[in-house]
């Protein structure tokens, strides 16, 4: 039973590492000045995105990691960390219904 834990776990970060670099290459045209866009960014205060572009991200986000983000769920997400967080669980969510 450790060993798929292990497994799990692993496969859990790697697929967080995965969604966190896309955000960051998506964003990064968006980047504000010099600064670094971090996880805990605020998306709509660290960056120059308006909400059509954070529509389009999210949306490439959803293809590219085959989840659909609700709408009332994307409406509270403010960091990086929390859009990040949410693709990885509702992808979990999926692998586990399947």
């Amino acid at each position: 039973m450790q060993l798929t834990h292990d497994f799990a776990a692993n496969t859990r970060s790697a697929l967080q590492f995965d969604v966190m670099q896309e955000i960051f290459r998506l964003l990064a045209p968006y980047q504000v000045g010099g600064q670094a866009i971090t996880p805990q960014t605020v998306i709509s205060k660290g960056t120059t995105v308006d909400s059509l572009t954070i529509m389009d991200v999210i949306m490439e986000l959803e293809d590219r990691f085959d989840v659909s983000i609700p709408m009332n769920v994307s409406a509270g997400i403010e960091t990086i960390d929390q859009l990040a967080a949410t693709v990885v669980a509702l992808r979990d969510r999926s692998r586990v219904e399947a």
